[in-house]
Order: C-alpha cells, then structure tokens, then sequence
C-alpha cells in the first residue's frame, strides 16, 4: 500500500478533547440554550431520556463548538535499515490556544516539504475538522494542511484517514482503532484508560500529562497500522522516541 520512502514522509496525528467548561451549568447563559437545542436532537436520535446536563459531560467534548483540544500528539516513522522507529511529539495543558499553535508549527514545518502527507484514524470525519474549528474559534491562522480541506481540489488534499483505508470504499461500518490493532496483532492503544475518561482526567484530576501518554498511543497504533498494511514489521517499545 504504501513503499518505505513513502511511509517516512507520513506525519501521524491524533487529538484528544474534553467539553469546554467543567459542566453544563458553567456554560454562558446563551450556549446553555444552544447546547439545549443539541441535546434535545441527540436524546431523539437515541431514543434516550438524557436531560442536557449528563449529555454535556459525556457528549459536549465531540463537538467543536462545545468541546475544546485538550492534546494533539504528532509522530512519523522512520527506517534505520529494516528496523522501523517512531519519532513523538505531544503538546497538552489548560492552554488549547498555545496547544494549537504550537501544533501549527510542526504541521507547517514538515508538511511544507515535498512529498509529506498527514494522516489519523478517522481523521477526516473527527480530528481534521476538529481542529479546523478550533483554530478558528480561537483566531489563529490555520495551518497550510488544514486550509487545504477548504480549497485544494479533492485529489490535491494531503489527508491519509486509516479508517477509509480499511473500508476500501465500503461507507457501510465504522472500524475502530482497537479493532484494527486486534485483527492486524498490534498491542491494545487503550491500555490506561479511554476517551470516556479524558474529560474527568482533564477537569478533575488535572492529569495532563496521562492524557498526552493516552493519545500517544494512539499515534503509536496509527502508525503500526500503517506498517500492516504495507506488510512492514511494527515498532518495538525500545524504538519509540519521545
């Protein structure tokens, strides 16, 4: 699928989220009645008898207009003869807007090189867009890759989503990332904890640095599902860099 040139010049990305207040009732008056709108459609659509304050906590984080980027983990592989390594990079805190920025940076730097792609799973329909948002939420230009989605021509954009490589063209199902790390033989990424926890993690316990290890690994997997699919080994634990 992919030859090693080729998987050397992938930069891997996977964000992490939580709502963008502690609980519904910290939320300004005004986006206290929007989220009221979502709730109401997200209860119908569930058939479930949720009241807008626990969808808030278990669902705001999802959404870019009520959810905020928490950590953005970016890696990419490289070869040293046979022997295929990671290269780490996470940047988290309180701060979503130094997070974005300093996220901006690296997207710019190793996109702007000839041949360098970007890829996540289920990048196109989670993370890509997320991110979009939030960086014009927050004013912050975007970075080249993601103004791309808006304007290159479809064949022009630089996304690689794992999840649409897998489908091949089925639009039928949605396959995790834990799902394909069972049936390619690649270690668990949900071996701490998992997106459920994020937003309790962030707002109670203020554990920052366990919600950059937990989206590292998922940067981790993306990446041996990349070396599956091209039939290449998979990383050793000794040769990921942070």
């Amino acid at each position: 699928m992919y030859t090693r040139d080729q998987l050397a010049k992938i930069l891997i990305l996977d964000i992490e989220t939580a709502s963008v207040a502690p609980a519904y009732g910290a939320l300004p008056e005004r986006m206290q009645a929007l989220w009221d709108k979502k709730a109401a459609l997200i209860a119908r659509k569930e058939e479930a008898e949720l009241g807008p304050e626990r969808l808030f906590t278990e669902r705001a984080a999802i959404f870019a207009e009520f959810g905020k980027v928490v950590c953005i983990t970016c890696g990419y592989i490289v070869f040293n003869g046979e022997v295929p390594s990671l290269k780490l990079r996470s940047f988290f805190g309180e701060d979503e807007k130094a997070i974005l920025s300093k996220c901006a940076k690296v997207l710019d730097d190793k996109l702007s090189q000839p041949g360098w792609q970007l890829a996540a799973h289920n990048g196109k329909e989670f993370d890509f867009p997320y991110m979009g948002r939030r960086y014009i939420i927050n004013q912050l230009p975007l970075p080249r890759i993601l103004g791309e989605i808006q304007s290159a021509k479809p064949w022009e954009v630089r996304l690689i989503d794992t999840m649409n490589l897998w489908k091949f063209g089925d639009f039928k199902s949605f396959s995790s990332l834990d799902l394909l790390c069972a049936i390619l033989d690649i270690p668990s990424p949900k071996d701490d904890m998992d997106g459920s926890m994020v937003g309790h993690v962030y707002w109670e316990e203020k554990d920052y640095a366990r919600i950059g290890r937990y989206c590292e690994q998922d940067v981790i997997a993306t990446a041996q599902v990349l070396l599956r699919f091209a039939r290449e080994q998979i990383i050793l634990p000794e040769n990921i860099h942070r």
